[in-house]
């Protein structure tokens, strides 16, 4: 038998008025209910509990539990009965109980042996539960008989990631979460646990309250069918970038560790497998803005810090040009054209560069060029980072 937690009673309340021919006699039987919730008599449920009526669902995550009984049903003393209990599924098979227990001497007629066994399930598809049981009779006659259980592990949720790439080797992660099993389910406990590679810092808080206080509420449920959406933010180790100065390849990002509990408080735990990303290709050279200001006042100068970083396995010989034929309110000053200097593979640059702003509203850095001496070759940047331009002027 299946061990699972009860269920609230439903309570369906019959409703007439008092003057109609049925009325006191619908009212008595409602009154003489005792499924009926006290202080509101017209709720749907009560507030007594009910055994569960069948084996019910079984989910990935979650802890099966069952009552095996060893019963003897003959008018004789059965000897040296040993009962194991294996669980099969598509991939192994799981000893879960009579590996170290010792056989039972004697068992009487009417009499049992019991035993409960727990299992936190880790596979979809077909499980078989199968409890073998050998004893010897009155007749030192060597006895055996097995009995199966088969039944469904279903999956309670759906996991979709998505992967934004920031210049800055920043990664956002995106975790969608939809619960596909048919009742309410509680979000106890959500993370990322990045891999060796990354530091990572959840989105999913509360702006300027409690780190504990999420943005979905105080009252963290998910509704059948319904998505919610999680949102981390990972950024290489320091370590990580200055052995690798640019990050190529797949790497590994990390996994989702996900934490959730029924109505009557029922625990399940699932984590996804390694969850992988592609590094985006910045070609021969990978051009961001370490410093930026987010606002500035016009017609004002602000300094920007250019991170000018070899994406290939060659030494490059750069020359840096400003140009500002761009239509955009922000003017480059200072000298361009000046020599950088060789670049070895793998290596950055940091420069200093000034601009000025001539119009008002979001305006984008753009018009740096880059030309590699060697191969005669120029690569254009635009659209490095918007910045906001306002008047300050008081009239």
């Amino acid at each position: 038998m299946r061990l699972t937690k009860p269920s609230l009673m439903p309570y369906h309340p019959l409703i007439s008025d008092t003057r109609d021919l049925q009325g006191e006699l619908l009212h008595g039987i409602q009154e003489s209910d005792i499924a009926q919730p006290s202080g509101v008599p017209y709720f749907g449920l009560g507030d007594l509990l009910t055994l569960p009526q069948n084996f019910g669902n079984i989910f990935l995550g979650e802890t099966f539990s069952s009552y095996i009984s060893v019963h003897n049903d003959s008018t004789q003393q059965c000897r040296d009965i040993t009962l194991k209990i294996d669980l099969q599924t598509t991939s192994q098979r799981l000893m879960l109980s009579g590996a170290d227990v010792p056989a039972t001497d004697e068992l009487g007629p009417d009499q049992s042996i019991d035993d409960v066994i727990h299992h936190e399930v880790k596979e979809l598809g077909t499980h078989i539960l199968v409890c073998a049981v050998s004893y010897t009779t009155n007749n030192y006659e060597k006895m055996a008989f097995r009995k199966f259980f088969k039944f469904q592990v279903l999956k309670p949720l759906d996991v979709k990631t998505k992967f934004y790439n920031a210049e800055s080797d920043e990664v956002y992660l995106e975790a969608q979460i939809q619960n596909i099993t048919p009742g309410p389910i509680y979000m106890d406990h959500v993370s990322l646990e990045p891999s060796s590679q990354y530091l990572c810092t959840p989105l999913n808080n509360a702006e300027g309250k409690d780190q504990k206080e999420m943005v979905f509420g105080k009252v963290n449920y998910l509704n059948p069918m319904d998505i919610r959406q999680y949102l981390y933010c990972l950024v290489p180790k320091p370590e990580v970038i200055k052995q690798n100065k640019v990050m190529k390849g797949v790497t590994d990002i990390g996994k989702i560790d996900i934490v959730w509990k029924t109505n009557l408080g029922e625990r399940g735990r699932l984590q996804t497998s390694q969850l992988q990303r592609v590094a985006p290709g910045y070609g021969d050279i990978k051009v961001t803005l370490e410093e930026t200001p987010d606002s500035v006042v016009l017609e004002s100068s602000f300094n920007i810090i250019c991170r000018i970083t070899n994406c290939c396995e060659r030494t490059m010989d750069l020359t840096l040009t400003l140009q500002n034929n761009q239509p955009s309110g922000l003017l480059w000053t200072g000298i361009s054209g000046r020599q950088l200097g060789k670049l070895a593979p793998k290596e950055n640059l940091d420069l200093r560069l000034t601009l000025i702003a001539t119009i008002p509203g979001l305006q984008t850095i753009s018009g740096l060029r880059i030309t590699d001496n060697f191969l005669k070759r120029t690569y254009e940047h635009d659209e490095l980072a918007s910045v906001f331009i306002y008047n300050d002027s008081n009239p």
